[in-house]
């Protein structure tokens, strides 16, 4: 049985039971599967974060007669790696003036640029309740800063209240219309988009690929293992090194196989490529893809045209396709803003991210006119 009450500070979510995690993330009946007990103790327990990751687990609880009423996965960094939403200008500037940025405390879902809950709770008052004690915790720990990333709009709108400052960004969504099938969908764009989605589809499936769409129950161990491959090569062709080691995706897909989502493209029996993506009641959301060898237009119908089909297909609201990717918004996902919230210890420093965001957020403003300009779709 647990003896917490009140606030109290978790580095390990294996000390609190699945279902008393879950019960509190979810929303509208839905538990996002980033923010899942499943998700974030499978990052733990397969290596991913913790002991020499520079992502320490410190997450936020708060408790009431031994029972959990809210939660806030939280991190103590050491670096600024895989977060989506950059503050390394920030680290460079405390580090010319001789100061230490890191480590830092972090709200988020680690490696995932899903937005969503970041104030886990049975109700609004426990959440804000757990985001008081959270800042009074912070504050008195020394730490440079606390930045929680892609939070929901609501809970913008406390931290905002609470004094961090905000920052807007942009990703690119796609929206189901009820559309009865994918043809329907590239009807409603433009002559010139639809004509390039058209060709682009038909020089991918020129390749003469079959493609598998697999869940956590009927991927196999082998499916997974070439998934990590081209997971592994994506990275490197980017010069850089990946997050999530294999162990991860086995491990999800076991304890939460309606969650994930692999789609494999083979030939004569071969895989040549895959796609992986989370999945919940409500939407489909893009993550990792990668090839074996180099096939024009691959990426875009394993990671875009073929997503819109499954939604359309299985009747999903919608599809979230990640990070960035002005590209996006020709294949069909329009822009939709996001949010990220930060405190900075040092008043110097915090009046020249003021002003650095207030500027950035003036541009941001022009950018989503100039999005809306360059709209696919026909005007109605």
């Amino acid at each position: 049985m647990n003896t917490h009450d009140g606030f109290a500070i978790l580095d390990r979510l294996h000390a609190i039971r699945p279902a008393d995690w879950d019960e509190l993330a979810r929303h509208e009946g839905v538990t996002a599967p980033a923010v899942s007990h499943s998700f974030l103790s499978t990052l733990e327990e397969t290596g991913c974060v913790g002991n020499g990751t520079g992502w320490a687990p410190r997450h936020a609880t708060l408790w009431q007669d031994g029972r959990l009423v809210a939660a806030m996965p939280l991190y103590e960094k050491e670096h600024s790696y895989g977060e989506y939403v950059f503050d390394w200008a920030w680290a460079d500037a405390y580090a010319r003036h001789g100061l230490h940025y890191y480590p830092k405390w972090l709200s988020a879902v680690p490696f995932t640029p899903l937005p969503g809950r970041r104030l886990l709770g049975r109700d609004a008052q426990a959440r804000r309740n757990l985001l008081r004690a959270a800042l009074e915790h912070i504050h008195a720990s020394g730490r440079s800063s606390f930045h929680v990333l892609l939070p929901t709009e609501e809970e913008a709108a406390w931290l905002r209240d609470a004094g961090l400052l905000m920052r807007q960004g942009v990703q690119f969504h796609w929206k189901n219309q009820r559309y009865l099938d994918f043809d329907e969908f590239a009807a409603g764009m433009n002559h010139d988009k639809r004509k390039k989605i058209k060709q682009e589809r038909r020089r991918a499936q020129q390749h003469g690929l079959d493609l598998r769409w697999l869940d956590g129950r009927s991927a196999t161990t082998s499916d997974w293992s070439f998934f990590h491959r081209c997971y592994a090569m994506t990275y490197a062709l980017h010069r850089s090194t990946p997050y999530l080691r294999p162990g991860f995706f086995v491990e999800l897909a076991r304890r939460q196989p309606d969650a994930v989502r692999l789609l494999v493209a083979s030939r004569k029996g071969q895989p040549i490529a895959s796609a992986f993506f989370l999945c919940d009641e409500q939407a489909l959301y893009g993550r990792y893809w990668g090839a074996i060898e180099h096939l024009p237009f691959l990426h875009f119908e394993l990671c875009y045209y073929q997503a819109i089909e499954y939604c359309i297909a299985t009747g999903l609201e919608r599809f979230e396709g990640g990070a960035q990717g002005e590209h996006k918004l020709a294949r069909g996902l329009l822009p939709v803003v996001t949010y990220s919230a930060h405190w900075i210890r040092d008043q110097r420093f915090r009046h020249a991210v003021q002003d650095y965001l207030a500027r950035e957020s003036a541009g941001i403003e022009l950018y989503l006119d100039e999005l809306q300009d360059r709209t696919p779709f026909r005007s109605t």
